[in-house]
C-alpha cells in the first residue's frame, strides 16, 4: 500500500467535523504557543515586570485558560460544539490583539492614564475566558466522532496535530520577534484565531451524535460538575500530573530567563522551547504503535521518572557549561543550548507515552453525553500548574538567580517536585490495582 492510499485510509476513518476540528485546533496551538514562549520576556523586558509579576500575570493568564474549560466543556456539551468554537476563536482574537496592543507605540496614548498590570490582569481573564472553550470542544468532537477502535488513533493525531502547531507557533514567533518586534508576535496570534472563527462559521459541522446534555438545565450541568469533584480517587489522579505539568511549564517561565541571562540574549529561546514539540512530530505516532500494549498508568508512570529526569540532567550539566561554545556540523552553538534541547527532548519522548493515553483514559470514563465536560476535567491539572507554577517559577527564578545567583538550587528543586509527582503515582498505581483486584 503506498504512503497516498495508507492516509486516504486513515482518513476515511473519521468524518468531516473530527478533521476541521483537529485542524483549527492546529492553528489554536500555533497561536498559543507562539505568544507563550515571549510572554515572559514580553512582560519583563518590554513591559518592564519583575520576574515575581511576570510569573503571576503567566499564572493567571495560564492557570484559568485551563481551569475554565471545566465549566466551558459543561456548556459546550449543552450548546454544541459550533457555538463554542465561534466564541472561542472570536474572544481569542480580540485578546491576543489587546495583550499586544500594550506594548505597541501608538497605543501608548490609550493606556497612558492606566495602571498597566490591571489592564492586563482584566485582558488575560477575557483571553482565557474565550480560549477556554477550545479543548473541551476539539476532545468532546474527537470522542463522538470516534469509534472504540479508532479512539486510540484519533487521540494520537489530536496530539501530533497540537504539537505541530506547538511547533510552529514558536518558529513564527521567533522571525516575528526578530524583524518586526515582540508586541507583533500577539497580531499574528490574533489574525490565527480570527482565520478559525471564519473557519468554524463555514466549514465545522455540529457532529450528527445526539447530546442528551442539550436537554439538561444549568442547574443539572452543574450537580454534574460537582459529582466529579466528588470522586477522591479520580481528583488525586489529577493532583498528581498538576505537579507533573507544573514541571513542564517551567519552560516557558524559567528558561527563557535562564537562555537570556546565562546564555544570551539574543539565543533562540522560542526554537529551543520547541524542541519538544517538534519531537512530538516526528516520533508520536511511532511511539504510540511501539507503547500501545503498556498499561496506561505504567505509561503515566515513564512519563514522569522522564520529566524528573529532565531537570536532574541541567542541575549536573547547565552550570558546568557557562558560556562555552562548542562546535556542531560546522554551525557554531553554545553549548548550553544544546543541553537544554536534550532535556526538552527528555521530556518530551515521556509526554509522548503517557499523554494520549490519559485523554483516551478520560474519554472511557464519561458517561454519554458528557464527552466534553470529562475532557474539560482533564486540563484541571494543567490549571492547577498554570495557577501555582507560574507564581512559584518567577519566585524561584528571582530568589536563587536574580538575587543569589544560585540557578542551580531552582534546577534540583524542580527535580524534587517530579520525584515526589512518581512516588506518588507509584503508590496510586498500588491501590488501584489492589481495587480492582
Amino acid at each position: 500500500m503506498s504512503i497516498k492510499q495508507k492516509l486516504s485510509s486513515v482518513y476515511s476513518l473519521f468524518p468531516g467535523p473530527f478533521w476541521v476540528a483537529n485542524i483549527m485546533e492546529l492553528f489554536e496551538r500555533l497561536a498559543y504557543y507562539g505568544q507563550a514562549t515571549v510572554l515572559s520576556l514580553f512582560l519583563r523586558d518590554h513591559l518592564k515586570f519583575d520576574e515575581v509579576e511576570a510569573g503571576q500575570l503567566s499564572s493567571i493568564f495560564g492557570g484559568l485558560i485551563y481551569l475554565l474549560p471545566i465549566f466551558a466543556g459543561a456548556l459546550a456539551d449543552k450548546f454544541g460544539f459550533r457555538k463554542a468554537f465561534s466564541l472561542a476563536f472570536g474572544g481569542l482574537a480580540i485578546g491576543y490583539f489587546l495583550i499586544g496592543s500594550l506594548g505597541m507605540e501608538i497605543f501608548q496614548g490609550v493606556y497612558s492614564n492606566f495602571p498597566v498590570y490591571w489592564i492586563l490582569f482584566v485582558i488575560l481573564i477575557f483571553t482565557a475566558m474565550a480560549g477556554a472553550f477550545i479543548k473541551p470542544s476539539v476532545l468532546g468532537t474527537v470522542a463522538v466522532t470516534s469509534t472504540h477502535e479508532t479512539k486510540s488513533l484519533g487521540y494520537a493525531i489530536y496530539y501530533w496535530l497540537v504539537n505541530t502547531g506547538a511547533a510552529i507557533g514558536p518558529i513564527l514567533a521567533f522571525l516575528v520577534r526578530d524583524r518586526i518586534g515582540i508586541s507583533s508576535v500577539y497580531l499574528v496570534s490574533a489574525i490565527s484565531c480570527a482565520l478559525m472563527f471564519i473557519t468554524t462559521r463555514i466549514f465545522f459541522k455540529e457532529p450528527s451524535e445526539t447530546n442528551s446534555s442539550q436537554d439538561k438545565s444549568l442547574l443539572e450541568i452543574a450537580v454534574n460538575i460537582l459529582k466529579v469533584l466528588l470522586n477522591f480517587r479520580f481528583i488525586i489522579f489529577l493532583l498528581l500530573f498538576g505537579l507533573y505539568w507544573m514541571l513542564f511549564w517551567q519552560f516557558f517561565i524559567i528558561v527563557p530567563f535562564y537562555v537570556s541571562d546565562y546564555i544570551s540574549p539574543d539565543a533562540p529561546v522560542e526554537l529551543i522551547i520547541s524542541a519538544g514539540a517538534w519531537t512530538i512530530i516526528l516520533l508520536q505516532l511511532p511511539i504510540n504503535r511501539l507503547t500501545k500494549k503498556i498499561p496506561t498508568q505504567t505509561a503515566i508512570l515513564i512519563g514522569f521518572l522522564m520529566a524528573a529526569a529532565c531537570w536532574l540532567l541541567w542541575y549536573f550539566t547547565l552550570l558546568s557549561v557557562g558560556n562555552g561554545k562548542t562546535i556542531l556540523m560546522g554551525t557554531e552553538w553554545y553549548t548550553g543550548n544544546l543541553i537544554l534541547i536534550a532535556g526538552i527532548v527528555i521530556f518530551s519522548i515521556g509526554e509522548q507515552i503517557q499523554a494520549p493515553r490519559f485523554y483516551e483514559y478520560i474519554a472511557d470514563m464519561a458517561p454519554e453525553g458528557q464527552a466534553a465536560l470529562f475532557q474539560g476535567y482533564a486540563f484541571l491539572p494543567i490549571a492547577i500548574a498554570w495557577g501555582f507554577g507560574g507564581t512559584l517559577g518567577g519566585w524561584l527564578y528571582q530568589t536563587y538567580s536574580t538575587n543569589m545567583k544560585e540557578p542551580q538550587i531552582i534546577f534540583i528543586t524542580l527535580f524534587a517536585i517530579g520525584a515526589v509527582a512518581s512516588v506518588g503515582m507509584v503508590i496510586y498505581n498500588y491501590f488501584s490495582s489492589k481495587k480492582k483486584a
